[in-house]
């Protein structure tokens, strides 16, 4: 869809049309007043000049002062229009957009992850940009956004939908052999069906104290897959995300009174939560579920996991021929990798599944580069469940 009706389109269609106006009517009377001029002066009519003029102040003036203010409009109402791509309305849904080769994931508030971006429709969506590997540029040409999300940099844009649809995102940098597969879409669903969509995905329940970390505000500072942040990661709090936690205590101390302990690194800058913004029950259940005793059992689509996580951005599942070895038969043969420059021929277990997930360039198949990225987001369980589902190819 290419709808003309939301606000970044008609920003940047709006400057595209009044330049490319003023452009064509020069284009047009300068064209006219050559063909004019080459016709009626031509040399067999006046084989010498008729003229002797060397000069006119008024024409000269015009000439002048005239493409100068047609610029400088084109520069102003340019410059009006860029700086409201870039002035976020105040309610707009915040979404993490993470790309890397070659796949696009959206996180959303909550924790949950997408290999699409749903939107609600009516509503500014802040589309925050982060690249785990190379440059790579988000592109939503319906809405004429396009950024590039930088390693190490943080970026983003924001649109709104004004109609419900799928429209198309592009990688519009070149990163590497998988570039023209890395694409995606924004599904911008109706009140309705955004609330559905978003009853569907919480209905399955998550940990109380996950929830409450959100709605707190934690993860806006703290992350929780050991990417870098204001405050120090909470994946390595977290029992079952794979760290070593800290005991009940100190996560309570600081919570409540955080300057007692200050991360080293890090500027003491976290607010104490007491009980009246933190009850009791809550403050026990974010140390639960930091602390791996609550971990709800829940079931797990997996064939949902590897898409959200963008491994079948590199791996197909019907062993067709992709940038990365295919998922289909992986166990039912041995693999020939390559390990600190020597090979050898090793068969697909479950170790061999869980080091190419988690050290993914320690052991590079042969043939294949070594680009895919660790995996040490996944809870445990999702690796697990990965792994069991791989031995059944």
């Amino acid at each position: 869809m290419n709808s003309l009706a939301n606000p970044t389109a008609q920003a940047v269609d709006s400057v595209l049309i009044y330049i490319f106006g003023f452009s064509l009517l020069l284009l047009l009377g300068i064209t006219a007043a050559t063909i004019w001029m080459v016709i009626k002066y031509r040399r067999s009519k006046y084989p010498e000049p008729t003229s002797q003029v060397s000069k006119n102040i008024w024409l000269e003036t015009i000439w002048t002062l005239l493409p100068t203010l047609i610029v400088l409009t084109m520069f102003w109402y340019g410059w009006a229009n860029y700086t409201g791509l870039r002035d976020v309305p105040k309610d707009a849904l915040e979404v993490k957009a993470t790309a890397r080769m070659w796949s696009w994931t959206f996180e959303y508030p909550d924790g949950r992850r997408e290999n699409k971006l749903y939107i609600p429709v009516g509503k500014p969506v802040k589309v925050m940009l982060y690249s785990t590997d190379v440059l790579h540029s988000f592109f939503a040409p319906a809405f004429r956004i396009k950024r590039d999300t930088v390693p190490g940099m943080e970026t983003y844009i924001w649109f709104e939908a004004t109609e419900p649809g799928s429209y198309d995102v592009f990688c519009a940098e070149y990163c590497g052999v998988g570039h023209a597969d890395m694409t995606t879409s924004i599904e911008a669903l109706s009140d309705a069906d955004y609330a559905a969509w978003l009853a569907a995905k919480t209905s399955s329940g998550g940990p109380r104290g996950l929830t409450l970390l959100n709605e707190l505000g934690c993860t806006s500072c703290h992350s929780l897959d050991g990417s870098a942040g204001i405050g120090p990661s909470l994946f390595r709090l977290s029992a079952h995300e794979g760290g070593q936690p800290f005991d009940a205590e100190h996560i309570r101390r600081a919570i409540r009174d955080p300057g007692i302990e200050v991360t080293e690194g890090y500027a003491p800058i976290m607010p104490a939560y007491g009980k009246d913004q933190l009850n009791e029950t809550d403050l026990q259940a974010i140390i639960d579920y930091l602390t791996g005793k609550q971990i709800k059992d829940v079931g797990l689509d997996v064939g949902e996991l590897l898409e959200n996580n963008g491994c079948l951005g590199c791996h197909s599942i019907d062993g067709s021929q992709s940038i990365a070895p295919t998922f289909k038969g992986i166990s039912s043969h041995p693999v020939t990798v390559i390990s600190n420059g020597e090979e050898k021929t090793i068969k697909v277990d479950k170790d061999y599944l869980r080091r190419a997930l988690l050290e993914p360039n320690e052991e590079l198949v042969k043939g294949y580069p070594g680009i895919m990225p660790a995996a040490d987001y996944l809870s445990k369980k999702e690796i697990e469940a990965i792994i069991e589902y791989l031995l059944k190819q």
